[in-house]
């Protein structure tokens, strides 16, 4: 009878958690959200909450509004001034659909040996380009739908991300407690080597946190001076959309080849070509080295085991991966590390003296 009665209360136990898990399935992103952007600042709550003489709440609360601050006004900030350059955008598609590109640069032409067959390949490329206008303009308003229908996805995007600003508040304030939880927690499953895993999770998390966004400011920074060189209108709005795209795979490009593409319309060939290689070599290759660079900074991990965590997240789990897949690999080298250490002193040890 008492077995039944353990195996009801089990059954029963099972079957909060399974609904409880149910429940909170909406949340789980900006949650997650939530605690690595409370885990990645920690240091910042801790210091403002020794300054404040250690009044949690009123701390967690001004970084919260920080967060806010620094993230919402600068979104709200690019919206406006976004559907200015959208508008500039839908112009020059216009302009090139009835005017065509401008003529090419004499300097093309006086190029030996293949300056000629550059002018023919710029006038190709002319009537090539005016011709799939006119094949496109049907399109135009599907398209048009497709993107407004986007829209709806955009603003689920923007209410995840303030459910992750307002839960980052509890995760300031209750910080100490739900990490003692978890430790409580590990430590029923796995042992006393659960404040090893912990510090591990801790630390692969930190690191890939530090090469995301330290790399995502980099290429921004290098992005707005190359536009400022160039003389491309909005540098600052499009530097922050370099930043926001920068947490994205090839995301910067989308941002630089379109500035690149209206120097050369406007005739700004000197320009143009300076915008190109800068993007290429500098905006975008900063990103092969510098994030691999910050991510393994620190660690005990193989660069390899970072980069296959990295790409491989992002292809299983989204974004999200980003965070996910070098932890995984990094718990999962280090049991094998554990395991294969622990085998091979147990073989020793049984060997005969």
């Amino acid at each position: 009878m008492l077995n039944n009665d353990r195996l009801l209360v089990q059954i029963l136990l099972l079957v909060l958690f399974g609904a409880s898990f149910w429940v909170m399935a909406p949340f789980w992103s900006a949650l997650f959200w939530g605690a690595v952007l409370a885990f990645a600042s920690w240091p910042l709550m801790v210091l403002l909450t020794r300054w404040l003489g250690g009044r949690e709440s009123l701390a967690a609360g001004i970084l919260t509004l920080g967060w806010m601050l620094l993230v919402a006004a600068p979104l709200v900030w690019l919206g406006f001034n976004l559907a200015d350059h959208v508008r500039d955008a839908v112009a020059l598609i216009k302009d090139i659909q009835v005017d065509g590109l401008p003529a090419a640069p004499t300097w093309l032409g006086s190029i030996p040996l293949v300056g000629e067959r550059l002018v023919a390949m710029w006038d190709s490329v002319d009537q090539q380009g005016a011709a799939l206008m006119v094949s496109l303009k049907p399109y135009l308003g599907q398209v048009g739908n497709w993107l407004l229908a986007r829209s709806a996805q955009i603003g689920g995007g923007i209410l995840e991300l303030t459910l992750s600003l307002v839960f980052v508040f509890f995760f300031y304030r209750d910080g100490p407690r739900l990490a003692m939880f978890v430790h409580r927690l590990l430590e029923r499953l796995i042992g006393d080597r659960a404040g090893y895993y912990i510090e591990l999770v801790a630390g692969t998390v930190q690191r890939v946190v530090n090469g995301v966004i330290g790399t995502a400011a980099a290429q921004a920074v290098l992005a707005l001076i190359g536009f400022l060189i160039a003389g491309v209108p909005g540098a600052l709005v499009l530097g922050i959309v370099t930043f926001l795209l920068s947490l994205i795979p090839m995301g910067p490009p989308l941002v630089w080849i379109p500035a690149t593409a209206w120097l050369a319309w406007k005739g700004d060939y000197t320009y143009a070509v300076f915008l190109g290689v800068w993007g290429t070599f500098i905006i975008s290759g900063v990103d092969n080295v510098l994030k691999p660079y910050l991510i393994s900074r620190g660690g005990n991990l193989p660069l390899v085991i970072v980069l296959l965590g990295v790409f491989g997240g992002l292809i299983a789990f989204g974004f999200i991966g980003l965070f996910i897949g070098p932890t995984l690999l990094a718990v999962a080298y280090s049991l094998l590390t554990d395991w294969s250490a622990t085998q091979a002193q147990g073989r020793r040890e049984d060997k005969p003296l």
